[in-house]
């Protein structure tokens, strides 16, 4: 039993180096048989610990908890400000959006100044006071149970709210993003909401910088799908953006 421990140990070590390990790799470094290693692999998958794939093994990088938004406001500020001004320009004058709570969709907010005769739904609180005293804008609040730390408002009330109403475009958010779990958050409640959120509209574009890719949070969210486009940063690994579009999705760099 010890030494099955320590070839745990070991196999998660050489992953964590290599991010991507080969079955036939571990089975030659550590001298064991390729079935004994899959037994590992199956033992650090269910432990959440690793992801089995391609006849080998990648690490799984968890989303750590995201501190409140004041804090995060100003975290790869410029990257923020670039995306939201991306997202900003594909929203025409007239047009019905939903916008979500997070750092990120604060900037698209920002950036509407000049938009002509929109509608905006929003559950988040620093997104409606960012709007309230745009005339241009019908601002469409949810109301909701807030969630201190996001300013943003959760549960039955914005569930239910957004159940009777339609969007041109949903533009959202996401604590974590992953080609294998998709888009997932870490909480629960939140969660339930975010799923109602990308079926209120007919397009949904997901905002999110480099930081959010390749990895998971406790909660799914919707399978990558649900996405039709994505903005991010030029930082993003160019074989994730890659693996975007195969899946059909639009993906916009700013």
């Amino acid at each position: 039993m010890q030494l099955t421990i320590e070839r745990l140990e070991q196999i998660l070590h050489i992953v964590q180096e290599q991010q991507h390990v080969r079955v036939t790799e571990l089975s030659e470094r550590l001298g064991v048989s390729e079935p004994t290693i899959r037994r590992d692999l199956k033992k650090l998958e269910s432990m959440g610990r690793v992801r089995r794939e391609h006849g080998g093994v990648s690490i799984v990088e968890v989303a750590l908890a995201e501190p409140p938004v004041v804090q995060r406001s100003i975290e790869n500020r410029e990257e923020k400000q670039r995306i939201g001004r991306a997202a900003a320009s594909l929203i025409k004058d007239g047009e019905t959006i939903f916008l979500g709570s997070g750092t990120t969709t604060l900037e698209v907010a920002r950036a509407l100044e000049g938009k002509k005769n929109l509608t905006v739904i929003t559950n988040a609180l620093n997104v409606a006071y960012q709007l309230a005293g745009n005339e241009n804008i019908t601002l469409i609040v949810t109301g909701g149970v807030v969630r201190h730390s996001e300013f943003s408002m959760i549960g039955h009330i914005v569930e239910q709210t957004l159940k009777d109403l339609r969007a041109d475009k949903a533009i959202i958010s996401m604590r974590a993003i992953s080609l294998h779990d998709g888009l997932t958050n870490m909480n629960p409640l939140e969660t339930m909401t975010d799923r109602v959120i990308v079926q209120c509209a007919r397009e949904v574009i997901l905002v999110a910088d480099h930081t959010k890719f390749g990895k998971v949070a406790t909660s799914i969210v919707a399978p990558l799908t649900a996405v039709q486009k994505i903005i991010t940063d030029e930082q993003t690994p160019l074989d994730m953006l890659e693996e975007l579009r195969v899946l059909g999705i639009q993906v916009i760099q700013a």
